[in-house]
């Protein structure tokens, strides 16, 4: 295993802000919880990307590239306005590598400011004291990092050991919540790798999740045997994480369709880094309208649309938003035919095809 860094205990004063911090989150995300049961007018999470430049290239990612700009600030707080008006509960920051856009500090605050709760995934590499530091003083609420494996390959550079001291920084100076998502599936070589990082989070303070990674097409490959009670074994480890009141991840793990309604493109959306709406990361170009056009008829009407691509999807933060409404609501509509601008077809991502009405 790599070598582990010695771990800190953050002082009395972090000690007490990051308890503070969590009561009030945790606070927030019961109310959000009772809105979203009370209304389905509404988003309740909402990913967005300010940035799809990476300063890594994991093979099986879709997500990323080497060469984009970062969307001005001025444009975010547009962006960040209207998904506000719209009554979103959670916006989660993501990339790309969002911790490169130059202004994200602003950008978090102005979640803060509209009365969002605000997440961010990265892939840590740019972390130190002083940007966890810049973080907190942000209001950041939510921070996940997804690491591959203990040792970096050729896969993924996304490793305990390239990320150790930096998960060390975060359990001594960081008062938000921290959460670590430890992957199987499509290019992890060493299942084991997975519960060693599970471990390393927990020991550290933090919650521990497991995600089933598709391949860089967005497929699933369901996991071995062996693969399975690692699965099992990680997802006892995240007793606290709210993901253990979902079973979709377990009819993942074994190749079995799962039965929900996804509710992408009305309860989540996904905006992409030219501000246009997507049902989810996996689903990008539909129904790719611009986020100022996004009206409320047609959140509606995809929360009523039915996704071809559900029963077998691998995005668990579209599961978790989907368990609001699972009771309720059947859906009745398909989705509605869409052709992407010939400008952009290169650059979408889509799993499967999009049928039109009947």
């Amino acid at each position: 295993m790599a070598e582990e860094t010695k771990v800190a205990r953050a002082s009395a004063k972090t000690r007490l802000r990051r308890r503070l911090r969590f009561l009030r989150t945790r606070a927030r995300e019961l109310k959000m919880i009772g809105k979203a049961l009370v209304s389905t007018k509404h988003p309740i999470l909402v990913h967005i990307i300010p940035m799809r430049q990476c300063n890594l290239a994991c093979t099986y990612c879709n997500e990323f590239d080497d060469f984009s700009k970062p969307v001005p600030l001025e444009e975010m707080k547009k962006r960040l306005d209207i998904l506000a008006d719209m009554g979103t509960s959670i916006i989660t920051i993501s990339g790309g590598e969002p911790l490169m856009h130059p202004d994200l500090d602003e950008v978090i605050q102005h979640i803060r400011r509209r009365g969002m709760i605000a997440g961010l995934i990265t892939n840590g590499f740019y972390l130190n004291k002083e940007r966890i530091e810049r973080l907190n003083e942000a209001g950041l609420e939510h921070l996940q990092i997804s690491i591959d494996n203990v040792t970096p390959d050729e896969v993924s550079k996304k490793s305990l050991k390239t990320l150790d001291g930096r998960l060390a920084m975060l359990s001594r100076y960081a008062v938000f919540q921290v959460n670590i998502n430890s992957v199987l599936g499509s290019g992890v070589k060493d299942p084991d790798d997975a519960l060693k990082i599970a471990h390393r989070a927990v020991e550290l303070g933090f919650t521990s999740t497991v995600g089933i990674i598709h391949d860089n097409n967005g497929q699933l490959k369901p996991l071995g045997p062996h693969e399975q009670e690692i699965f099992e074994e990680v997802m006892a480890l995240g007793k606290r994480s709210f993901s253990r009141f979902n079973e979709f991840q377990h009819n993942v793990a074994r190749g079995k369709e799962h039965n929900w309604r996804c509710r992408s493109g009305s309860r989540y959306l996904y905006i992409c880094e030219d501000g246009l709406v997507h049902w989810c990361s996996q689903q990008r170009g539909y129904p790719g309208i611009p986020l100022p056009q996004y009206t409320p008829e047609m959140r509606q009407r995809e929360y009523s649309t039915k996704k071809f691509c559900a029963p077998r999807c691998t995005v668990s933060c579209v599961q978790q938003v989907g368990m609001l409404d699972n009771w309720r609501d059947p859906q009745n509509l398909n989705p509605m035919p869409m052709t992407p601008p010939a400008t952009r077809q290169a650059e979408l991502v889509q799993i499967g095809q999009v049928r039109g009405d009947s």
